[in-house]
């Protein structure tokens, strides 16, 4: 491991303030500073967490030379502007999710990243939890073998979080059933069929401008015979919060619980009928860390916070998600997931709700996001 320490300004510290300990404790990161509209709860959070450098205007950090670069957890509304801000201002960027609301907001973005040849990661949870890194382990080591089939579903009850979810969209925020079922293949989407299904009330359907009460998308993975199905519901629907993940392969199959703590399945081919289904305890990948942030994976530090009262601690994956870009700095190369693969995950669900309003139609991923970036060097952050 280097030596080199990276500096990380924290924008938006409501739920970005659970990564603060786990950039703290890692050798090679420093919150250099805290950023919140809030001039009071600034204040508390820099003395919690011993931070001197404060900001409530995020172009104050933009201006700061020793910023390596920005882990933006600001409202949704927010997220392409200030990446886009940072990028101009020479700061690689991690950014919680989705990349944005708009097709052609996720091309600026990528099409910023390659001329200044900085760094973008879009935080997906999903990818680096426990229950994907399990499963992925079983793809790779061909205990799945053949994939022939995947699904995700991410229903959630939106009531009583901030009012800006009152206008969301579903499948604009879709990120974490569309990334598992890309992820694990290493596939881009090229194209989606999506439809609506039942209905909202109408206060929150003039809101969105969607009528829908649930949305569900067909996926068709790009040079693959594979195609994936992924589900979503923000209001109006009674079901317990579920990020699932399923995946059926020629020799083994794995299938999410469907309540929360209860012991996921594992389904195995050619045994008897009664054996083939059997419950899997998923272990931990911590292992995989720098040891002073192993402890991370399984800790959340505020437990009140409404992303882990219905998120379940997002499946241990914060530090994986530190590690990762702190490590890609590091090391020079783009992290996992970069801004064009970022940019295809956000766009399915932008595309899915395109196909949604056209009742199923077709609608075919946007070229940018089908291109694989070309290896180029990081230019020295300002």
């Amino acid at each position: 491991m280097s030596e080199k320490t990276i500096n990380v300004a924290m924008i938006g510290l409501g739920f970005g303030a659970e990564f603060i300990p786990i950039y703290q404790a890692h050798p090679n990161a420093n919150v250099y500073a805290l950023c919140r509209r809030d001039e009071a709860a600034l204040q508390k959070s820099g003395d919690m967490f011993g931070i001197e450098k404060r900001y409530t205007d995020y172009d104050d950090v933009l201006a700061d030379p020793e910023v390596d670069f920005v882990h933006i957890n600001s409202p949704i509304p927010d997220h392409a502007w200030m990446s886009l801000k940072a990028l101009d201002a020479g700061k690689h960027v991690m950014c919680t999710v989705p990349m944005a609301t708009t097709i052609d907001e996720c091309r600026q973005i990528v099409e910023k990243v390659a001329e200044t040849g900085l760094k973008y990661m879009m935080a997906e949870t999903v990818v680096y939890s426990r229950e994907y890194l399990y499963i992925k382990q079983l793809y790779e080591t061909g205990e799945l073998g053949k994939i022939q089939y995947m699904q995700a579903s991410h229903p959630q009850d939106m009531a009583g979080w901030p009012e800006y979810w009152e206008r969301m969209i579903p499948m604009h925020y879709a990120t974490h059933v569309v990334s598992p079922v890309l992820g694990l293949v290493d596939g881009l989407a090229e194209y989606v069929s999506c439809f609506g299904s039942g209905s909202i009330n109408n206060e929150l359907a003039k809101k969105s401008g969607n009528p829908y009460a649930v949305e569900s998308c067909h996926i068709k993975i790009k040079d693959t015979d594979i195609s994936a199905q992924i589900w979503r519901f923000l209001f109006d629907t009674a079901r317990q919060y579920r990020e699932s993940f399923d995946v059926y392969g020629t020799k083994k199959s794995f299938e999410w619980s469907l309540v929360e703590g209860e012991p996921h399945v594992l389904h195995t081919a050619k045994l008897p009928e009664h054996e083939i289904a059997s419950h899997v305890e998923i272990p931990d990948f911590a292992h995989l860390l720098p040891e002073p942030i192993q402890k991370f994976t399984q800790s959340i530090e505020d437990a009140d916070h409404l992303s882990f009262i219905q998120g379940g601690g997002h499946g241990g994956s914060h530090p994986h998600l530190v590690n990762e870009m702190i490590s890609a700095l590091l090391e020079d190369r783009d992290p996992l997931p970069n801004a064009v693969t970022s940019a295809n995950w956000t766009c399915v669900g932008i595309c899915a709700h395109e196909s949604t309003k056209k009742g199923g139609e077709i609608v075919r991923l946007p070229e940018f996001t089908l291109q694989k970036p070309s290896p180029r060097k990081t230019v020295t952050a300002s």
